[in-house]
């Protein structure tokens, strides 16, 4: 075994696939950037609030003010600079950098393919993406072949674990909660009045959905199939994208990163419409020499990566470790693939208790929190939690020296009728944030069986 993998990171290919991986990773960051400015998201979102939650040790991450633009110029031009292949190491590295950093920054905005962002960045800093077709070098060498191959695991791992959490009760047999988002589709054109109106739809796109994400990534890997998958990533990622517009820059995301499965002839191609379209004096040659200088960082490089994918294989599976149930409690759901398996919705409210005098009032979460923060605060324990904190916190220095904090909480999961969330009699504020199994959710009765 050792002797096959020994002889599989000598195997190298044409540098073809990671310069194009690199050019179309790029310009899909520029634009997200670009959308994220326009719509107006980096006041409403960073600036506008008084209050940030936080990701459990990295509480120092926070928007700078108005500089918190700066953050984003600097993301944007490290996004340029790895599209060109300009300065290519420390604009990847900046760029992974300032993404992951414009991420951490609310809690609140969580999103899969942010994430992804972030993931895919810190695995090119370890690739020679720009070997080839960049304005640092093209000295027509070839590459390591696992670097290539590692982007596909990446790619594998995500539909994977996507399909294999949509095994569970609730979304292969009670259509939840697609049949929610479904039947509130119906403005949409020539479906949306009929199809999406049908109890049948709903287990349709259900057991589709999940059928999709656990084969796609093997339909990709043969080549008798690939054409096939391809035009199945595509339409399915568009469909997602017309009947979810919320899922932002996800299906782009995929559909591009899918393209790295074809063998690099179709991205040698594409490389050389770009090359003669845009009139780039790029050296075409088909001799490509075998140079193993990559080769002299692979003690220190592949372990990097090894322990990076071993990291994505095991972190998503830590909800095992947690009592109850994970929709409910959502304790360990974030990093962990789980797209688009639950409708959460909750009202909660806060009662600070000055136990000095017995006095009590209820907060006006208006006061401290954004509209989008207060939706999101109400169902997710964890933002709960922290914004209990934050209101003892802030009480305190308003001159209450002993500030008890309870929760008034009730959430409705995938079409459930709404219970209570949070244990009204628990002082949050004497609750310690860590990551250890919340006692003080209220567990939900309903049993939801599931695969992971």
């Amino acid at each position: 075994m050792i002797n096959n993998l020994s002889e599989y990171f000598k195997k190298e290919s044409y540098p073809h696939s990671l310069a194009l991986y690199r050019i179309g990773f790029g310009i899909l960051v520029m634009y997200s950037l670009i959308r994220f400015a326009y719509n107006g998201w980096i006041e409403s979102l960073y600036l506008e609030p008084d209050f940030h939650f936080s990701y459990l040790g990295f509480s120092w991450v926070k928007p700078i003010g108005v500089y918190t633009y700066l953050i984003f110029l600097i993301c944007f031009f490290s996004a340029l600079f790895v599209t060109i292949g300009y300065r290519y190491k420390y604009a990847i590295i900046i760029l992974f950098l300032s993404f992951t950093y414009i991420e951490l920054m609310d809690k609140t905005t969580y999103l899969n393919h942010y994430y992804l962002v972030s993931c895919i960045s810190f695995l090119m800093i370890f690739l020679p993406c720009a070997s080839y077709f960049s304005v640092d070098k093209n000295d027509n060498t070839k590459v390591p072949k696992w670097t290539i191959d590692s982007l596909k695991l990446l790619i594998i791992i995500v539909y994977l674990y996507a399909g294999l959490a949509k095994i569970n009760s609730d979304w292969l047999i009670h259509a939840q909660p697609l049949k929610i988002w479904l039947r509130a589709k119906y403005t949409i054109p020539l479906i949306g009045e009929t199809l999406l109106q049908k109890n049948f739809s709903y287990y349709l796109f259900s057991w589709g959905g999940m059928i999709y994400d656990c084969i796609i990534p093997f339909l990709l890997l043969f080549k008798r199939t690939r054409n096939f998958a391809f035009f199945m990533v595509i339409a399915f990622h568009v469909m997602t994208r017309v009947l979810f517009p919320p899922i932002g820059m996800f299906p782009y995301i995929m559909i591009f990163s899918c393209i790295i499965f074809f063998d690099s002839s179709l991205h040698k191609k594409i490389l050389d419409f770009i090359n003669s379209f845009f009139r780039l004096k790029i050296n075409k040659t088909e001799k490509f020499k075998t140079v193993n200088n990559f080769s002299l960082n692979n003690r220190f490089t592949i372990p990097v990566v090894a322990l990076f994918f071993l990291f994505q294989i095991i972190f998503p599976l830590r909800s095992n470790f947690y009592q109850g149930e994970l929709f409910w409690t959502e304790q360990g759901y974030r990093f962990s693939w789980r797209v688009m398996l639950i409708e959460k919705a909750g009202y909660t409210t806060f009662k600070i208790v000055d136990n000095q005098n017995d006095k009590f009032f209820m907060v006006n979460n208006m006061e401290f929190l954004t509209p989008f923060q207060e939706k999101q605060m109400s169902f997710q324990p964890d933002m709960i939690l922290e914004y209990a904190h934050y209101l003892g916190d802030t009480f305190k220095k308003r001159g209450f020296e002993d500030v008890s904090v309870y929760a008034e909480s009730y959430v409705t999961l995938n079409g459930r009728p709404s219970k209570r969330f949070i244990d009204p009699t628990v002082d949050l504020y004497k609750i310690k944030i860590d990551l250890k199994h919340k006692k003080w959710i209220i567990p939900i009765k309903d049993d939801i069986k599931s695969l992971l």
